[in-house]
């Protein structure tokens, strides 16, 4: 539940004054100040710039705002010395500054531009020294950029330095392993590249071998030959004959030498093998790897718990200044 409880504190406009004065940002009185110029009041424009450019805390750019308002009452007054210096401080903030021809009158114009040739070569050595001063915030601004972002690179590899871990896996392979055909052993090392290389060359011998062998006995045939000299007690005797007909003769020496050829290949590639798996051999083998922990869930905001208020308020009035308090809870 929230109520209003205003108050006028008028008894507080002599108290807080200075610190209001203070507070107050001086965008407003440069605004009164152009207002009181375009109703024509050069006397007082000339004397609230030059209190409120004696107190300081002026940006560059209410700076040049304020010379040029008060170059132009001044000028408009006959005060051609006040006029001077005013704009001569105005052009030594800002050397390149011009009056808007649609605003100001042709004579102050006309003046302020002869005053700016009469100043040319001091101006021009203030041109220089204002780009110098502005290549040096150049550099030194992109120097801090440059720190910074060193600065947050070094806390991101820290803050990933900080999340990793060395893992060491112990890895024990088998002796017997090496023994085994078709590159067995370089696979368990993790020579895959030579494993495949074994694995296809014997793989493709010992099918050729298969091939050849059954290619081979289909040239056979079986057949039975009766034997003259041999009596039995149901007649002659016969024997069954397995042989390769002549014609095929040549077939069968093609195939048997394949045969053999390929599964000599087979041996000689698999003792390879496994002559090259035993020589690479080791029973444990060390792996370190570097991990990264995952980061840590955010924790949840913590409820907001009822709270109260008070806030002041300070606004002008007809007879001077009043305050308002305003209660929440």
């Amino acid at each position: 539940m929230s109520r209003g409880l205003p108050l006028l504190l008028c008894l507080l406009s002599t108290l807080l004054g200075p610190g209001v004065a203070r507070a107050q940002d001086s965008d407003t009185e440069l605004a009164g100040i152009r207002a009181a110029f375009e109703y024509g009041k050069y006397a007082e424009v000339l004397e609230r710039t030059s209190a409120r450019i004696d107190r300081g805390s002026l940006s560059e750019e209410q700076l040049v705002d304020l010379h040029e308002l008060a170059g132009l009452a001044a000028f408009n007054l006959q005060r051609k010395g006040d006029a001077e210096r005013h704009f001569t401080s105005l052009l030594r903030l800002d050397p390149d500054h011009s009056l808007d021809p649609f605003v100001v009158p042709p004579p102050a114009v006309d003046y302020f531009d002869k005053l700016k040739q009469r100043l040319d070569p001091e101006l021009d050595f203030l041109r220089q020294e204002r780009r110098l001063r502005q290549e040096r915030t150049r550099v030194e601004a992109e120097r801090r950029e440059r720190e910074r972002l060193a600065a947050e690179e070094q806390r991101r590899r820290a803050e990933a330095l900080a999340r990793q871990v060395t893992v060491r896996t112990v890895e024990k392979r088998n002796f017997l392993v090496n023994f085994v055909p078709f590159g067995a052993g370089q696979f368990q090392q993790g020579r895959s590249s030579l494993g495949i290389v074994f694995a296809a060359s014997e793989g493709a011998l010992a099918v050729t071998s298969v091939i050849a062998y059954f290619a081979y006995e289909a040239l056979f045939e079986t057949d039975t030959v009766e034997l003259d000299d041999v009596l039995t007690e149901t007649g002659k005797a016969t024997i069954t004959v397995r042989y390769i007909p002549t014609n095929r003769a040549n077939q069968a020496d093609a195939w048997r030498l394949l045969k053999i050829g390929s599964a000599a290949g087979f041996y000689s590639v698999y003792a390879l093998g496994v002559a090259d798996a035993l020589y690479h051999h080791e029973d444990q083998v060390l792996t370190t790897t570097i991990e990264e922990r995952p980061a840590p869930p955010p924790s949840p905001a913590p409820a907001k718990a009822p709270s109260s208020s008070a806030q002041l308020r300070i606004y002008p009035t007809s007879g001077g200044l009043g305050a308002g308090l305003t209660l929440t809870f």
